[in-house]
């Protein structure tokens, strides 16, 4: 089984960075396109960024400019770098990764969510 684990979060003030981190853990065959999404209360979960094996990156609208997302294949790990923060950054941000397993079935594996707050 395959879990996912994240650190970073915490508070920043407006303007500021935070840098999230998650990696996965278990028994990996391939892991595909990692993301990173977030929830604000009472909103729905959006995309902040994703990247496929390949590096290939995709980045919301709203944080294009502000947010990098990375990924490391050798360590199975993804991280999201945030920079110029503004309060409406504020959410809880989770990890996502596309386990495919040996007999090509994909799993989507979801990280707990890690807690991000911006003071203006």
């Amino acid at each position: 089984q395959v879990q996912l684990a994240e650190s970073g979060g915490g508070s920043a003030q407006a303007g500021g960075s935070l840098r999230l981190s998650c990696a996965a853990s278990g028994y990996i065959h391939t892991i595909g396109d990692m993301a990173w999404f977030r929830q604000a209360p009472g909103k729905e979960r959006e995309l902040v960024a994703s990247v496929d094996r390949e590096g290939v990156s995709t980045i919301a609208d709203g944080v294009r400019g502000r947010f990098t997302i990375s990924r490391s294949n050798f360590d199975q790990t993804v991280k999201l770098q945030m920079n110029n923060l503004r309060p409406e950054d504020a959410a809880t941000y989770y990890c996502n990764m596309k386990h495919i397993d040996l007999m090509s079935y994909v799993h989507d594996l979801w990280g707990r969510g890690t807690q991000v707050t911006v003071s203006s």
